[in-house]
């Protein structure tokens, strides 16, 4: 029973520090990159700009649900041989 407890503690301490990082990763980067990237030292107009850093919070969408995936089944796996061995 604690087993299972700890398990499911870790799983959404996992769940929340990805969504964390899925609300928080691509806005910041939409703006940091906009404003000091792509305007600053670029010098790109304000409509490029937009459309860049679009495409860089996109790229971290999927970099984020792309590490979110990989630790879920290492994770999953991980359990899986544990609970297999008893």
């Amino acid at each position: 029973y604690f087993r299972n407890e700890s398990s499911l503690t870790s799983t959404l301490r996992t769940l929340l520090f990805f969504t964390a990082l899925m609300i928080t990763l691509p806005i910041g980067l939409y703006f940091s990159s906009k404003a000091y990237v792509f305007e600053g030292s670029l010098g790109m107009s304000d409509r490029d700009s937009y459309f860049y850093a679009a495409i860089v919070a996109v790229v971290t969408v999927h970099v984020v649900l792309a590490l979110f995936v990989y630790v879920a089944w290492s994770e999953g796996s991980r359990q899986w041989r544990v609970g297999k061995q008893d």
